[in-house]
């Protein structure tokens, strides 16, 4: 119910209005993020209930970037990993849930100054996983054997 979400979003590391770019089709759109729990969620309005997009920071690096269409921006990616989707989710305008299509996501801030200031925020908040990197060492090691 709606209590649960009040509770995921009280106090958050961070919040405010962002420009995003779209996955498939390359639009920006005007979005309200919320950073909490290692986690971006962004909604169409800030009254809305239910997140129109869920990130999960796991794994991803951010870095600034300039874009002749926008100032102020930045992007999140896999490092090492150029052509993976990253894991996230999106609702559809019918309401279904279904996984993001972006290999990164471009966001564009009002101010050099609040960019900076997302920047920092999400770098706190981006968790690196153990595991996650266990297999890539081990995969590494793989290919390093087959090559020899």
């Amino acid at each position: 119910d709606g209590n649960d979400l009040t509770h995921t979003f009280f106090n958050p590391d961070r919040e405010g209005w962002l420009l995003k770019r779209g996955g498939r089709v390359k639009t920006w759109k005007r979005r309200w993020f919320i950073l909490t729990d290692n986690c971006l969620y962004y909604f169409e309005y800030t009254t809305d209930k239910e997140p129109r997009g869920i990130i999960p920071l796991e794994n991803l690096s951010i870095r600034e970037v300039d874009d002749s269409k926008k100032p102020n921006c930045f992007e999140l990616f896999i490092p090492d990993h150029r052509d993976q989707v990253i894991k996230a989710c999106k609702t559809e305008a019918d309401g279904r849930v279904v996984e993001g299509n972006h290999t990164f996501y471009r966001v564009s801030a009002p101010t050099a100054e609040e960019k900076e200031e997302w920047i920092t925020s999400i770098k706190k908040a981006i968790s690196r996983d153990p595991f996650y990197e266990m297999l890539a060492a081990r995969k590494k090691n793989v290919s390093a054997l087959t090559s020899l």
